[in-house]
């Protein structure tokens, strides 16, 4: 079965093939997913997005026959629509900070971390916190909702005409869902918005096949399904959930480096530091934690290819030059901590490289920390392909690191919703904790250094 996956991710947005007789992408179009910074405040270009999916179906289309659709997005992103499925208001960019502005009122009526597994969270990244400054500044648009939809389902209903939720975005620091209940929060019935969600539906249920006018307009068997839907991190997680045994953990990465701990270690989550319970595809709570390391990568590299050698890694090592959090401020294990250089003199490109390579595998292994995770880690996502992360990934958790062979772990997880039971298989290069000591000297070294 060839399945084409939808993937909005945060900074770029994608369709994939996914072939499900041998778990791989087959082929990818890829476009930046920027926002529009316009009134009524700054949102999501959703109508340009509606184009490259559709575009990009009718094409892939032509090279195999799409059996089905799965669709996966970032998360903390919610519409808002009316009777006939329109936006009554644009989808908010939750890099947007109005909701600061009723940051108190918000807080008066948000339930607590215990309840929720949430953490306060700065600007729009509590779903919650979009829609309670959205019915307050723009009462007379709210009051025309008939649904709330989570992101990935918005796209099911574009393509299928069927409303629904589904519990991995409703359960992703929404501040909207209670994870140990498998219930909404009483946010939701605080603020009157049970009524205003959509019926549950599992993200594996197909939704319903595609619409007619879609059909001709991509070349695709009317009778396509189209999937449910899931929040990316988990749908990264989604293959290791069918193959792994626990503990293990997964490292999702992309614009958020995710870490996830499944049968780990009991920890007492510490919501300042980002940490939160997520719950994954099988409605089971998963201890997470996160910082912005493809945002803090992306803005320290210029989004340009580096070179290195192994004399670069050799010469960090041997002088400890350190990259300390955070140099994406507000969330993430050290959300105000001010980003330092250590022992940095001139470094090379290359050199420069290493240490932030380095630094990224320490925050991530910081986050494990956190969560309590044990066994082996695997590695999804962008960093998979980062050697140095691998490694040094491996020399802070003195555990196997695996780096994932796909090239967007999101788009596999995905794909999976159309999984008819045939057996698993997580498949990546294995690497254990470097043998020379330089390595553990070096991670012990960042870490005293960020408890000064």
């Amino acid at each position: 079965m060839i399945v084409a996956v939808i993937d909005i991710g945060k900074t770029n947005a994608k369709v994939a093939l996914v072939d499900l007789a041998t778990l791989s992408e087959i082929a990818l179009r890829r476009i930046a997913n920027a926002p529009v910074r316009q009134a009524p405040y700054p949102h999501h270009d959703v109508e340009a997005l509606w184009t490259f999916i559709l575009d990009s179906l009718a094409d892939l289309n032509r090279e195999r026959r799409v059996d089905a659709i799965s669709i996966t997005t970032h998360g903390a992103t919610g519409a808002l629509v009316d009777v006939a499925g329109e936006l009554v208001l644009p989808v908010l960019d939750y890099e947007f900070d109005g909701p600061d502005l009723l940051a108190a009122d918000y807080d008066a009526v948000r339930p607590p971390f215990a309840e929720t597994g949430t953490p306060r969270l700065p600007i729009g990244l509590n779903l919650g916190s979009q829609f309670f400054w959205q019915q307050k500044r723009f009462p007379e648009e709210f009051a025309k909702a008939a649904a709330m939809l989570m992101y990935p389902q918005y796209w099911a209903l574009r393509l299928t005409g069927i409303a629904a939720n589904e519990v991995t975005s409703l359960g992703c620091h929404t501040d909207l869902w209670n994870p140990w209940m498998s219930d909404y929060s009483s946010l939701v019935d605080r603020m009157g918005w049970r009524r205003l969600m959509a019926p549950m539906r599992p993200a594996r249920d197909r939704l319903g096949p595609i619409l007619p006018e879609l059909a001709r307009r991509t070349g695709l068997d009317p009778q396509t399904p189209v999937f449910c839907g899931l929040h990316d991190s988990n749908a990264s997680l989604l293959p290791h959930l069918l193959s792994d045994r626990p503990p293990f953990s997964v490292v999702s990465t992309g614009t958020w480096v995710v870490s996830m701990a499944v049968g780990g270690r009991k920890m007492e989550l510490d919501p300042a530091r980002d940490t939160l319970v997520n719950v994954n595809a099988l409605g089971d709570p998963v201890p997470s934690a996160r910082f912005m390391g493809g945002r803090e990568f992306s803005l320290l590299t210029d989004g340009q290819p580096q070179e290195w050698g192994e004399a670069d890694v050799a010469t960090v090592l041997a002088r400890q030059v350190l990259l300390l959090p955070s140099t994406q401020q507000g969330s993430g294990p050290f959300p105000y901590r001010d980003a330092q250089w250590v022992n940095a003199g001139d470094l090379t490109s290359g050199q420069r490289f290493a240490v932030l390579s380095f630094y990224l595998a320490l925050m991530a292994a910081t986050c494990l920390e956190l969560i309590g995770g044990n066994g082996p880690t695997t590695v999804e996502g962008p960093f998979a392909r980062n050697p140095l992360f691998i490694r040094m990934l491996a020399a802070a958790t003195e555990r196997p690191v695996v780096a994932s062979e796909t090239s967007t772990g999101t788009s596999i997880g995905a794909a999976l919703l159309a999984f008819d039971g045939a057996a698993v298989v997580s498949r990546g290069e294995h690497s254990r904790p470097p043998a020379d000591p330089v390595w553990g000297d070096y991670a012990r070294a960042w870490r005293l250094a960020v408890q000064t």
